[in-house]
C-alpha cells in the first residue's frame, strides 16, 4: 500500500503481522518524538510494534552519556538523545532502521537483539557483494574500509527503540567534523563498493531480513 502525505512519499506495508513503513525524509527531532511515543504506547499496551525506515535532514547526535566528539565547528544541529552510543552524523544518503519492539514480551535479551540488528544489516550488505561484519567490542557494522552502519538503541520498560544508520551515498565530508563514535576509525558507504540502491527498495529488502531473523530469535 502506498500513501501520500504532503509532498512526501510513504510506503506502509505489512510483513505478515509486523507493521513497517518507509517514511521518506524526516527531521530528527520529530522522528525522535514519534519513536518515544510509540515506545510508550507499546509498553502501555496501547500501540503495536512497528519498524520504521527513514532518511534524516542533516544532524549530529550523541547518546545519553552526552559524549561530545566534535573536532571542529559543525554545520548542522547537535542533539543529545536518549539512545546509547557516542557522536555520529545522520543525513541525506543514509538509511535509518528504527524498530520499536517489546523485547521483554518477546523474551529477547538486549545482547541478542543488538546481535540480530547487526546481522540483518550484514546479510543485507552481503546481497550486494559487500564484505561486512562485526568488530569485537565495537557496536555497529564494519567493512575492511571502516564503519558502514552505526548502532544505538534505548530500552525502557522492556521496549527497544532507535536502531541502525546505514551509509549509502551520504557525503563523507559531514563525518570529517567529528570522531565518529569516538573510535578514530574510517567511514565506509555502499557507493564505495559500486552500488547505490534506492531508499524505498532497500528498506523492503532490509525489512525482509530483519523479520526473518526476528522470527528465528523469538
Amino acid at each position: 500500500m502506498m500513501l501520500a502525505r504532503g509532498c512526501r512519499e510513504m510506503f506502509a506495508l505489512s510483513q505478515d503481522d509486523m507493521e513497517w513503513a518507509w517514511l521518506g525524509r524526516r527531521g530528527y527531532m520529530g522522528m525522535w518524538r514519534q519513536l518515544r511515543q510509540r515506545a510508550h504506547d507499546v509498553a502501555s499496551d496501547t500501540g503495536s510494534e512497528v519498524v520504521w525506515f527513514c532518511e534524516h535532514e542533516p544532524v549530529y547526535t550523541t547518546g545519553r552519556r552526552g559524549v561530545d566528539n566534535r573536532l571542529r565547528r559543525l554545520h548542522a544541529p547537535f542533539v543529545r538523545t536518549d539512545r546509547g552510543g557516542e557522536t555520529t552524523f545522520h543525513g541525506p544518503g543514509q538509511l535509518l532502521l528504527y524498530p520499536v519492539l517489546h523485547l521483554r514480551a518477546r523474551g529477547l535479551g538486549v545482547k541478542a537483539y543488538v546481535h540480530m540488528l547487526e546481522e540483518s544489516c550484514i546479510v543485507l550488505l552481503a546481497g550486494f557483494g559487500i564484505d561486512a561484519g562485526r568488530r569485537c567490542g565495537m557496536p555497529g557494522v564494519w567493512t575492511p574500509r571502516g564503519k558502514i552502519a552505526a548502532l544505538g538503541i534505548r530500552v525502557a520498560r522492556g521496549v527497544a527503540y532507535h536502531g541502525l544508520a546505514l551509509n549509502i551515498h551520504v557525503e563523507r565530508a559531514w563525518f570529517e567534523a567529528i570522531n565518529p563514535c569516538g573510535l578514530g576509525q574510517g567511514v565506509d558507504r555502499m557507493t564505495d563498493w559500486g552500488v547505490s540502491p534506492g531508499m524505498s527498495d532497500l528498506s523492503a529488502l532490509w525489512m525482509g531480513h530483519f523479520y526473518r531473523l526476528l522470527g528465528q530469535a523469538g
